[in-house]
């Protein structure tokens, strides 16, 4: 409620032309931040490569081995962790404002939790789902979220009376514990190789072989981006509630659909790439609130930028800390994001 008022506050007291000077400004700043980082990271490894080699044009691409180190061992992984950290962070900030509630992730509505069903059921039995070159766990993954998604909604609007947050979240909670106990019975009956994959799994790993995966996860994503260009002053009134904001003019259950089959959608499509990896949607906007303030316009955009960086940051640190072992990428933002949060709730008590 609090974040609502100051949102309003904002966008009352800023005037067009520096709110637009400031949206320009968390464009350049925290686009250049994103580029940056997703530059740098196919350069850091435990084989180190040079940028100068990578596009030296003497050496045919079969021959140029840093060449081959940058465009197909990690070029896909910083690209694929700039996607999923983006629409994480993004699919978090929409959550929070639809739901009213710091606490919410995009992993509160069931849709990760359905997303690793699939993978599990596809790991464990073997289920031929490869559809258009994309391999067979992510479209499984991304099918499981989409039943998530469809019966959380289902159970929303079961009443026809709009669509009720209430129920969204206890729904989502609900489908969240169930799901999870269908994972540990699959993971129980499965062989122990079995198993360590899709614990590796569970844990969240960028390990993008190829730019298929990504191509194919681009489609949701971007349908998904273009409905959170779109949503960002409804957000700024929704944080006061529904009636503060239909009095605004704004409509309310159009927004609330929006905003839930978006962030969803964003989310099913970032754990299809990388598995569930946690904190990323939580604490990217709770720092982005910290810098720019509450007013969605300027959340949207930096939220989407930093959590690009801090996902392809963090899976460099995930592949470098213990090279040559290598540490599912969901474990470093754990370790980084729960002292945050922990800091977080202190600062705010």
């Amino acid at each position: 409620m609090l974040e609502g008022i100051s949102a309003i506050s904002t966008v009352s007291s800023v005037s067009a032309g520096d709110l637009r000077r400031h949206i320009w400004l968390v464009h350049i700043g925290f686009g250049a931040l994103a580029a940056l980082t997703c530059l740098a990271a196919p350069l850091v490894g435990p084989t180190p490569i040079s940028l100068r080699a990578v596009f030296d044009q003497s050496l045919p691409f079969a021959q140029n081995v840093d060449a081959q180190i940058f465009f197909i061992a990690r070029l896909p992984r910083a690209i694929a962790g700039a996607l999923v950290g983006a629409s994480l962070a993004t699919a978090g900030v929409v959550l929070q404002a639809l739901l009213r509630n710091p606490l919410a992730t995009p992993f509160t509505l069931g849709v990760s939790a359905g997303a690793s069903l699939g993978a599990m059921l596809v790991i464990t039995f073997g289920v031929p789902l490869a559809v258009l070159g994309a391999a067979a766990v992510p479209v499984a993954s991304f099918t499981g979220a989409v039943g998530a998604l469809a019966i959380v909604y289902g159970l929303a609007t079961m009443r026809r009376q709009g669509l009720s947050t209430l129920v969204l979240l206890l729904a989502g909670v609900t489908l969240n514990s169930l799901f999870s106990a269908v994972i540990l019975f699959v993971q129980y009956v499965a062989d122990p190789a079995q198993t360590l994959q899709s614990v590796r799994w569970v844990m969240g790993n960028l390990d993008v072989g190829s730019y298929n995966p990504i191509l194919w996860a681009i489609v949701p994503m971007g349908l998904a981006g273009a409905v959170f260009a779109r949503l960002p002053r409804a957000l700024n009134l929704l944080t006061l509630g529904a009636d503060s904001a239909a009095t605004r003019g704004i409509d309310v259950l159009n927004t609330q659909r929006l905003a839930f089959l978006s962030a969803s959608l964003a989310t099913g499509a970032a754990v299809a790439i990388g598995g569930p990896i946690g904190f990323v949607g939580i604490i990217v906007p709770h720092l982005i609130r910290l810098l720019v303030g509450a007013d969605h316009r300027l959340v949207m955009p930096a939220s989407a930028f930093v959590g690009a960086a801090f996902l392809v940051a963090c899976d460099v640190a995930a592949r470098t800390v213990l090279s040559p072992m290598e540490l599912p990428v969901g474990v470093v933002t754990a370790m980084l994001g729960g002292p945050f949060f922990l800091w977080l709730l202190v600062r705010h008590r």
